[in-house]
């Protein structure tokens, strides 16, 4: 069965053909703000597959993505549930925790059979436990790297929106923020990784378009998982 995923953030949408043999034959990108020009592109999608939306920017915007699916599609909209492909939503109100972090714990859950900590590094970082047994132990959020520079820059007669490099010991001011930012994404990142370090396998999946940033200056088991998300809408997609 061919799959198209598409997840809708709150900067980019994303999307991906999934082929009968299990691989991304293609996938794409385009600003949320365009969500009505998706249309032109599934236009090229394969006729009669199973479309799966996972939307966490808005009423409006899942709206402009409806509308620009084919006639008749066979849609089906993905949303956090108490059990989904083997995991346990361990949230206190499972369904408020957001589709994307639902998506991302499933897509872990198929690559992983370990304990692992599923990173989404995007407009905000998002930190979840997933355990070995399959269960969502909770998680943190906190504002993306880009999301701070932006704070620092426009709360502050000052500083400015920064590039930099990331040093032990910045001794300039664009090096000095960007240090900062990225130490408080490692540092979030590790903290939480340390509640399961001690558990064989352990490791630490990163998604998102700050992955390879994060990754590159990671503490602990890290690798990126560029299509973690859609891998879990994929999953998700099969079943229902």
């Amino acid at each position: 069965m061919c799959i198209v995923a598409i997840d809708a953030g709150n900067t980019r949408i994303k999307w991906g053909v999934r082929d009968d043999d299990g691989r991304w034959s293609a996938v794409g990108a385009l600003p949320t703000a365009a969500a009505a020009s998706l249309a032109a592109v599934a236009a090229g999608w394969p006729h009669g597959a199973r479309i799966v939306l996972c939307n966490v920017a808005g009423d409006a915007v899942r709206d402009a993505i409806v509308g620009a699916l084919p006639a008749g599609a066979d849609l089906r909209r993905f949303a956090a549930s108490a059990e989904c492909c083997g995991v346990q939503n361990g949230y206190e109100q499972p369904a408020q925790l957001g589709a994307d972090r639902w998506a991302a714990l499933v897509g872990a859950r198929g690559r992983c059979a370990d304990a692992c900590l599923v990173v989404c590094a995007g407009t905000a970082t998002t930190i979840d436990r997933l355990d070995a047994d399959g269960r969502f132990r909770g998680g943190a959020i906190l504002p993306g790297f880009d999301l701070m520079r932006a704070a620092l820059a426009g709360n502050t007669a000052q500083l400015p929106f920064a590039d930099g490099e990331f040093r032990p010991a910045p001794t300039n001011t664009g090096d000095a923020i960007v240090s900062g930012c990225l130490a408080a994404q490692l540092g979030a990142v590790e903290r939480a990784f340390a509640a399961i370090a001690g558990e064989p396998g352990a490791r630490c999946l990163v998604t998102g378009g700050g992955a390879a940033r994060l990754v590159r200056h990671l503490n602990v088991p890290a690798e990126a998982a560029e299509h973690l998300i859609l891998d879990g809408l994929a999953r998700f997609a099969a079943t229902a």
